[in-house]
């Protein structure tokens, strides 16, 4: 005799599991502290702080601090956060 491994859910099975499944937010070093994002470009900036890189981008172009400490930075080299 053989038993199936899995079976295929039924569609009233998957429409109840759906209606109460909610995703899981990302972690919070996914989410950028500029946009409240998740972020699709990470770019690690001189203090180890990591941002979108859009929005970094936009910030530098005004000022020479972080946006999350307000420390100053020594540069405004962006580095790809190729962990994330």
């Amino acid at each position: 005799m053989y038993l199936p491994i899995s079976s295929k859910p039924s569609e009233n099975e998957e429409s109840e599991r759906g209606a109460s499944y909610q995703k899981p937010p990302p972690p919070s070093a996914f989410i950028c502290a500029i946009t409240s994002e998740m972020m699709s470009d990470p770019v690690v900036t001189c203090d180890g702080q990591t941002y979108e890189r859009s929005a970094i981008e936009r910030w530098l172009q005004d000022h020479q601090t972080s946006p999350r400490t307000n420390a100053w930075l020594d540069n405004k080299v962006l580095i790809p956060n190729v962990a994330l």
